[in-house]
């Protein structure tokens, strides 16, 4: 009887902390309702100057790494191959639909060791900051091999206004 009720007590709590995290996602989704739409993928994206697959974190308020951003799906972590290209830069998320950030939004590219729950050693993961609108987004992504990594964080450099670049290089 004592396990019976300790079994039915223990699926109550489950039931209870998953409906509890149910309606928080379902609460941010309608306070983020104002976050424009992803901008479209171009029909045609010239080659990639540098690709690599891994792990998409999360996108995120910019400064703000708890701060998932959950519609359109881009508070999700999936895996994903990121390619940067002349156009922009083009996660293509397994499960999750794409998120291309043209080359003109892009304000920022840096490495850290966490962000939205997911924290690895020191610079493992490249967080590439945009504008969504009016809104600054930070994007996470982590490399399967480490010796992707910088291949991607030159190219992603190389393709930011001179301006945000000097800050990335800095390391703010």
């Amino acid at each position: 009887m004592v396990k019976e009720l300790s079994l039915i007590l223990t699926l109550v709590l489950v039931v209870a902390a998953l409906a509890m995290i149910g309606i928080g996602w379902r609460n941010r989704l309608r306070r983020q309702a104002d976050v424009e739409p992803l901008p479209p993928v171009p029909a045609e994206l010239g080659a990639p100057l540098a690709g690599a697959d891994g792990q998409y974190v999360a996108s995120t308020t910019a400064g703000d790494w708890l701060d998932r951003i959950a519609v359109h799906r881009l508070g999700l972590r999936t895996n994903a191959e990121l390619s940067v290209h002349p156009e922009g830069v083009l996660f293509d998320r397994s499960g999750a639909g794409p998120v291309f950030i043209p080359a003109g939004r892009l304000t920022g590219v840096r490495q850290e060791s966490g962000m939205a729950g997911k924290f690895v050693e020191k610079d493992g993961l490249l967080v590439v900051s945009w504008m969504l609108g009016s809104r600054e987004l930070d994007t996470g992504f982590r490399t399967r091999r480490a010796e992707d990594k910088t291949t991607l964080f030159k190219a992603l450099q190389d393709l930011i206004p001179a301006a945000p670049q000097a800050d990335a290089d800095s390391g703010k």
